[in-house]
């Protein structure tokens, strides 16, 4: 399984609003507005991508990096949204997502947040050499109750790049 990443088109928005809606993916996610991904898309310190199937073009899942502009050379993550679970998807994209960072744009550091209570996300990033800075705790409200924010991150000198490895088109 080879996941292709490439640029968002508008035409893609309605997939992305589907995957980020989808009842397995909004606990762990504040949905943007169909409007605020098609901004993205032309704004220049944003990297908006499809991750698809090489194979077959399928799409699977969409990633938004941001800090493309950011003058200390720190790229924030700030989601990878996957369709079907369970099938490496997100481990694969996270592989290219970090060696496009660090190695493609000489990135210093690469971070994210990641909700308490989304245990799969934060194993994945702790798996592949993430580290956690410290937690926002009770600073997102849903409903009547609040949740907690990890902050991880990766400086240039923890990432070993594999061999070979793809890289998302820029």
């Amino acid at each position: 399984m080879t996941i292709h990443l490439r640029r968002t088109t508008p035409a893609d928005i309605p997939f992305v609003c589907e995957v980020e809606n989808a009842p397995e993916n909004t606990p762990f996610i504040i949905p943007w507005s169909e409007d605020r991904h098609h901004n993205a898309l032309g704004d220049p310190d944003i990297l908006h991508m499809i991750a698809e199937k090489k194979e077959t073009g399928h799409p699977v899942g969409y990633v938004i990096i941001a800090g493309l502009t950011n003058p200390h050379q720190s790229i924030e993550l700030i989601r990878i949204t996957i369709a079907v679970k369970g099938e490496g998807y997100g481990r694969n994209i996270l592989r290219q997502i970090k060696h496009w960072a660090f190695i493609g744009q000489k990135a210093h550091r690469l971070w994210l947040d990641v909700k308490e209570t989304n245990d799969r996300a934060r194993s994945l990033y702790l798996s592949e050499g993430f580290h956690i800075e410290g937690t926002l705790r009770d600073c997102l409200k849903s409903g009547d109750t609040y949740e907690s924010l990890i902050i991880l991150s990766m400086l240039a000198t923890e990432y070993d790049a594999p061999k070979g490895q793809m890289r998302p088109e820029s």
